[in-house]
């Protein structure tokens, strides 16, 4: 995995990962390791697709408010929450295909990495929500996530650690509409190699 920032930008606070916001804060003083946060995130907060939600969430306070948020958002919140317990932690994407035809084309799908210190190591995790079908567990030994990458339909893994939401996340949360519309029609396709960086 390609961190693209120093360590300490992974435990920073900044307009998406709101790890200094006192909801956040008072959050995290409620767990005392990674994986009660990462099962709070998946199981509490629910997926907006799943409840057909219309409201757009996209900063962790958002979520955390709400009580929902789509992957994107909902991987915010998981940020800020271990953040602000001292944790390090970023955001990586997957290319799958959207709404399991091809013909409908892909989109990016958001996950988490944390740092474990004592193994120097960063692992993967996915708290989008389960149901029939998905299944993502906390693992950091064997990656579970919530969706297995098919090379032939053209998903892919992206490298890249990043410590804030690159341009393509960005630019959709820019869009006007409803999460359910937004969900429907634009949904970001792909990063791109320029996209490498956060600007």
């Amino acid at each position: 995995m390609k961190t693209i920032a120093p360590m300490e930008a992974y435990l920073a606070p900044n307009e998406w990962i709101e790890s200094a916001h006192p909801d956040v804060q008072r959050t995290a003083q409620g767990f005392d390791s990674p994986e009660a946060v990462y099962r709070f995130v998946r199981d509490t907060v629910r997926h907006s697709y799943d409840i057909r939600a219309t409201e757009v969430t996209a900063t962790a306070s958002e979520v955390l408010a709400a009580g929902y948020g789509i992957c994107y958002a909902k991987a915010h919140l998981l940020a800020a929450i271990l953040r602000a317990m001292g944790i390090p932690s970023g955001l990586a994407y997957q290319r799958l295909v959207l709404f399991d035809d091809p013909k409908d084309g892909h989109s990016l799908h958001a996950v988490n990495t944390i740092y474990l210190t004592e193994a120097r190591r960063w692992i993967r995790i996915d708290a989008r929500g389960n149901k029939p079908g998905v299944n993502a567990q906390y693992s950091v030994n064997k990656e579970m996530l919530a969706f297995p990458i098919r090379p032939e339909l053209g998903e892919m893994d992206y490298p890249w650690n990043f410590d804030t939401p690159p341009a393509p996340i960005r630019d959709f949360y820019a869009l006007q509409g409803s999460i359910s519309d937004l969900y429907a029609r634009c949904l970001p396709g792909s990063l791109e190699i320029n996209d490498d960086t956060n600007s």
